[in-house]
């Protein structure tokens, strides 16, 4: 049986340089820990300098520079200085030069990594000459070794510049990544919405027509009930209900798993275009259907279904009880209008009715939906009266659509239509 393993040594490491320094868990311990080994490694090299080795005050000043390092992550600036202070008597005294090198780079370090590069500059230049001058009272030996130590140093400052340039560029990346995530979440949100919308609008329209329908047989002439009439309306209304209560059902359960993580169309539902057939029936509309052995693509096919569903609902509820409405989705070599390249779906919608209903007090947001639903797919919709009467809705419909998220969000608000019978304006 494998075991799990944990990120490796170099991950470890990448990821500790990465990490802000005041995102450790434990701040303080981990400033231990480092003080205690750039101590201890300096001591290794200060004591094996049998030439140079620190006396009492040598090491007390020693110490004393490591003790400073628990505090570089809150004061760096101040650290440094303390370090400072305490290696430049060290390095008068003429004891080991290299003993104090990794406690001074960590202190450089820590400062070039939390500071701005400007103040990493002057930092670096003032602390570089401190220590060409400190070393420069040895004699010719100790001016050799000025360009080694001011080499470390400088190399100290380098690393942590690039350190938080790095740690500056994981951060902006984490940011991007989190906003496309976010927009993403939203859109997606956004979709199923709009499935809602439709969904809704649609079933409680066709019942609200059915009953209407009932009503009025049981009204008009209740001395001779046309029984099947009636009894038809209701079937109708109940197929209604229970196909609704099913596509609601697949939403809520889509809502749920996208609690997990971000939705996606592999698991939204997506009607098709062979659901049509059944949509148009429902709504006792005509539908022609000329697309060969074309594929479609889920997301164009559900995009089509919805502007279908849409258009149909208006016009059940604008276009008059003898209007007929008709439907056509057709593959076309290029779009009507628009900068649609490519082959389209061409998806039409016409009735014979009334076309635009009363403009006084009319506030829905239908075609502005049907709009943003053909644009999520890289497409266009017109929507207006016909010069001959009625209404007619057209979309093309890239056959090679964006992928999910591409387009941005659109200017125009998307808000629910009125769900009453109070008159809508159907102009475009």
């Amino acid at each position: 049986m494998n075991r799990p393993t944990g990120p490796g040594l170099g991950e470890r490491a990448a990821a500790l340089l990465h990490r802000e320094p005041g995102d450790s868990a434990h701040p303080l311990r981990a400033d231990a820990a480092l003080a205690a080994g750039a101590g201890l490694l300096g001591a290794a090299i200060a004591y094996a300098d049998t030439a140079l080795r620190p006396s009492a005050l040598g090491w007390t000043l020693f110490a004393a520079s490591a003790l400073a390092l628990l505090w570089r992550r809150r004061h760096p600036m101040a650290v440094l200085a303390a370090i400072v202070v305490c290696i430049a008597p060290y390095q008068l005294l003429n004891n080991a030069h290299m003993g104090t090198m990794p406690i001074a780079m960590t202190a450089l370090y820590t400062v070039a990594a939390t500071g701005t590069v400007r103040r990493t500059a002057t930092v670096g230049a003032c602390v570089v000459a401190i220590a060409i001058t400190g070393m420069s009272f040895n004699g010719i030996h100790g001016v050799f070794g000025v360009f080694r130590t001011s080499g470390w140093l400088v190399a100290a400052l380098v690393l942590g510049v690039a350190v938080r340039n790095s740690r500056a560029y994981v951060a902006e990346q984490r940011a991007v990544a989190a906003r496309e995530t976010e927009r993403k979440l939203t859109e997606e949100r956004l979709r199923i919405a709009r499935d809602l919308h439709d969904l809704l609008a649609h079933s409680i329209t066709l019942i609200g027509v059915r009953t209407s329908v009932a009503a009025h047989v049981l009204t008009a002439s209740p001395d001779r009930l046309d029984r099947a009439a009636v009894a038809a309306a209701l079937d109708s209304i109940a197929d209604t209900c229970r196909e609704a209560r099913a596509e609601l059902r697949t939403t809520l359960t889509v809502l749920r798993a996208g609690e997990q993580g971000p939705l996606s169309d592999e698991h939204g539902p997506l009607p098709d275009l062979d659901a049509l057939a059944d949509l148009v029936r429902s709504a006792d509309a005509e539908l022609t259907v000329a697309t060969g052995d074309t594929h479609v693509p889920p997301a164009v096919g559900a995009a089509a279904y919805r502007i279908v569903q849409e258009s149909l609902t208006n016009a059940v509820r604008h276009a008059g009880p003898d209007a007929t409405a008709r439907v056509r989705v057709e593959t076309a070599g290029g779009p009507v209008s628009g900068p649609v390249p490519g082959p389209v779906l061409r998806v039409t919608v016409t009735d014979d009715g009334r076309g635009a209903g009363p403009a006084a007090g009319g506030s829905g947001f239908g075609i502005l939906g049907m709009r943003e639903r053909a644009r999520s797919v890289g497409g266009t919709l017109e929507a207006g009266p016909q010069p001959s009467g009625g209404f007619r809705v057209a979309a093309d419909l890239p056959l090679v659509p964006r992928a999910l998220g591409d387009e941005p969000l659109g200017d125009e608000p998307m808000e629910d239509e009125p769900m009453e019978d109070e008159p809508v304006e159907r102009t475009a």
